[in-house]
């Protein structure tokens, strides 16, 4: 049993490792995000969502895929959409395909996982809310409406900035646009998700320093009882997507199955705890359950179908994602740690938080 002291190096050494690993594509999945800020109307979304039709529904999982929105940060948006007349249906998908997915996660699945599951996670995403919401609109349809309460009054109490930033429209030139976009992209959106991004990190870490394989061998080779695992420790956890993927790699390199690693990409941002109470005043109590039986329904099936995959692939499941240390110890990489870790300082320091709610 190692010391205290060889044990916190060991961590640090891990959780540093899989950063070097992340950074680059983190860096890049932001300014990504940076340019659908920029260059996405500010109404696409509500424009396409209206009613309660499978189109909209359809249009609400497609919209929510590639959208860095935080399990926190949706809640607002889908309360807006709701208030603009789309259906439960549609604001449930956009509940789940928003939070689940996006791209920068997405990047970050294919820096720390692999591209099977980088193309697997939005693809099961999206099925996960179409599914939830054409549940919940069925539901709706046949037994009768559950009304929720004073949707108009809901104001979820939250203080990052994906959720709490309501700016005037403005029209803006293209370089004014792009500027705003990153400003947002690397300020707003790294502030409410840059944090939780070093906590999965270091979670990894710990996870590499204190599980072994043979433990994950003898308790959760069965490819059910990993997927509850998995399962079981996403809903107390506020994770969003992009801080989800280095827990589950973790996870992966000790031997989880893939599909055990998808339910907790897919179960963890979207049954995050502390959302649940809003998103009940939103859809209704009955509506909620629904969307949280398709979500459990769902990501055990695209589990299992992914397992399924990677044998069709000729993939073992048990050693699906190895480690490239010669490619995290690069120059590239190293500089691009340090400068989210500064990028990240930055945004949570108080002159530049005062400055953006001024």
């Amino acid at each position: 049993m190692p010391d205290a002291v060889t044990l916190v190096s060991r961590i640090l050494e891990a959780s540093w490792a899989v950063l070097l690993d992340a950074a680059p594509f983190v860096l890049a999945g932001f300014f990504v995000a940076g340019l659908l800020k920029a260059f996405m109307p500010d109404d696409f979304v509500a424009r396409h969502l209206g009613g309660n039709g499978f189109g909209s529904i359809l249009k609400a999982s497609a919209i929510g895929v590639p959208i860095p929105l935080c399990s926190c940060g949706v809640l607002p948006a889908a309360a807006g959409l709701k208030k603009q007349g789309a259906g439960k249906g549609a604001v449930a998908s956009f509940l789940i395909s928003t939070p689940e997915t996006g791209v920068d996660s997405i990047a970050v699945s294919y820096a720390l996982l692999d591209p099977v599951m980088a193309v697997a996670r939005p693809v099961a995403g999206f099925f996960t809310a179409l599914a939830a919401g054409v549940a919940v609109s069925a539901v709706e349809r046949f037994a009768g409406p559950d009304v929720p309460e004073e949707p108009q009054k809901q104001e979820p109490a939250c203080t990052s900035s994906c959720c709490c930033s309501h700016k005037a429209p403005v029209k803006l030139g293209p370089v004014d646009k792009l500027r705003a976009g990153m400003e947002f992209a690397f300020g707003e959106l790294l502030r409410d998700v840059g944090a939780w991004l070093f906590v999965g990190v270091l979670l990894a870490g710990t996870i590499s320093a204190l599980i072994s394989p043979e433990t994950i061998e003898r308790f959760f080779s069965n490819e059910l009882l990993s997927m509850a695992f998995m399962f079981a420790i996403s809903v107390p956890l506020y994770v969003c997507a992009t801080a989800s993927t280095p827990i589950a790699a973790a996870f992966a390199l000790k031997g989880i199955s893939p599909g055990a690693a998808l339910v907790f990409l897919l179960a963890g941002p979207a049954t995050n705890i502390a959302s649940l109470t809003v998103t009940a005043r939103l859809l209704g109590r009955r509506a909620t359950t629904v969307y949280l039986l398709a979500i459990v329904v769902m990501s055990f099936a695209a589990g299992m179908v992914v397992n399924h995959l990677y044998t069709m692939l000729g993939l073992d499941i048990r050693h699906w994602v190895s480690h490239g240390p010669q490619e995290a110890s690069g120059p590239i990489a190293i500089a691009s740690a340090v400068l989210l870790a500064a990028l990240v300082l930055k945004a949570y320091l108080p002159v530049h938080h005062k400055a953006h709610r001024h």
